[in-house]
């Protein structure tokens, strides 16, 4: 059986994926729930969601593994492989399309990396949902019988948005298969990633702010407002890398900082964003132009020194904070990674390491920023500035209740 006869969508081994998602999850949640006997459930709440990012960060790293490695493509199908839960049962499927194509996109290892993202991706999914219900249940106690000032945080709308959005994220991997690795839908996969650790983030930062019983720390309105500059320039530079990648157009410029021995080389900006079209296509059906894979490159490139700068200025105005130090210390740290990642990819050749870490990187500046936004909010007129001084622990469960 080749891949071209393989139907794209093919249901049967739906049982067996849900079920290794149930078993993944199974572990982080009793071991959560054993750590934490005794405590609130905003703590409770807090680690598993804490848990939760990481093992999502994860995903997101194996993602862009699968992607750098060309294994998107290493099962045909979608949810499983030859229509089985795992390569085993497709070992002969696999070996036909191998032995007709054999650096083609079908190989037994390009099969495993492909089935053990989708393994990752329905665990992760699994503790998203137990989150949600584990979320609800507290609220409905808290109902019953309040308690104190969690039951100020604990919100349904973000579990729930979060459940909304990794079965968003479940349709657009079945997609990024089935439509054969169409840049848009591989860019907006990545983009969906990003947004999926933001949801996270805000609620590990929520549930820990109803644990401790304290709000988040007033700032300079202007501060607040280059958070938001910073998050959304940070949001655009990832969809440019993404667009970069899934086109393969980091090798179009080996120098740095000219590329092609030029400023500003040859670029065709015209098929190089024409968006909804095949992979190294036109939408007529011609082949990209190397102009168009320049500009592609290029266009990142520049956009990368504009949020360099944004994202410094960021970091050095959060390192003065004392409440968001840390906040501004990750972020200064990852933008060097950022830094010495992109400039890997271009002068060594695109080596997968730095690749994976540049992705890595892209995303962990997301949730760095997200937390800040989450530990932040605006200064009332004629509030004290917080520079120097955080108050204590109690002082701010007071302010809160």
């Amino acid at each position: 059986m080749s891949s071209s006869s393989q139907p794209l969508y093919d249901l049967a081994p739906i049982a067996w994926l849900l079920a290794v998602g149930v078993l993944l999850a199974v572990g982080p949640v009793a071991w959560v729930w054993w750590r934490h006997a005794g405590t609130g459930p905003a703590r409770r709440l807090h680690a598993l969601t804490v848990l939760t990012l990481f093992l999502t960060f994860d995903l997101t790293l194996f993602g862009a593994f699968t992607r750098l490695t060309d294994s998107g493509l290493g099962c045909p199908d979608w949810p499983g492989c030859y229509g089985n839960a795992s390569p085993l049962g497709a070992r002969h499927e696999i070996a036909m399309a191998q032995a007709a194509q054999p650096t083609g996109p079908v190989t037994h290892s390009k099969a495993w990396v492909e089935m053990v993202h989708r393994y990752l991706a329905t665990g992760v999914g699994a503790l998203i949902l137990v989150l949600a219900v584990a979320t609800w249940v507290a609220r409905r106690r808290q109902r019953v019988s309040p308690v104190s000032h969690e039951q100020l945080v604990l919100s349904l709308w973000w579990p729930a948005a979060t459940l909304v959005w990794v079965c968003l994220q479940g349709a657009f991997g079945a997609l990024t298969v089935t439509w054969r690795l169409y840049p848009a839908i591989v860019t907006l996969h990545l983009l969906g990633a990003v947004v999926l650790l933001a949801l996270l983030c805000i609620q590990a930062v929520r549930y820990r702010q109803a644990a401790e019983g304290r709000l988040p720390t007033a700032v300079p309105n202007g501060l607040r407002a280059l958070l938001w500059v910073g998050a959304a320039l940070l949001l655009l530079q990832i969809a440019l890398g993404g667009w970069v990648s899934t086109n393969y157009a980091v090798l179009a410029c080996t120098q740095f900082p000219t590329c092609q021995g030029s400023w500003w080389p040859p670029m065709n900006f015209s098929q190089a964003f024409e968006i909804w079209r095949e992979l190294g296509e036109t939408k007529a059906g011609v082949p990209l132009e190397f102009a168009a894979l320049t500009a592609i490159h290029y266009t990142h490139r520049l956009a990368a020194y504009l949020v360099f700068a944004v994202l410094g200025v960021l970091a050095f105005r959060l390192m003065r904070l004392a409440a968001l130090r840390a906040q501004g210390r990750w972020l200064a740290g990852l933008a060097l990674l950022q830094l010495a990642t992109g400039l890997g990819n271009v002068l060594l050749g695109w080596p997968l390491v730095a690749a994976v870490l540049h992705t890595g990187g892209a995303a962990a500046m997301a949730v760095v920023l997200t937390w800040s936004l989450c530990e932040s909010r605006r200064k009332a007129a004629g509030a004290r500035s917080p520079l120097a001084h955080v108050p204590p622990p109690s002082r701010r469960l007071e302010a809160v209740r």
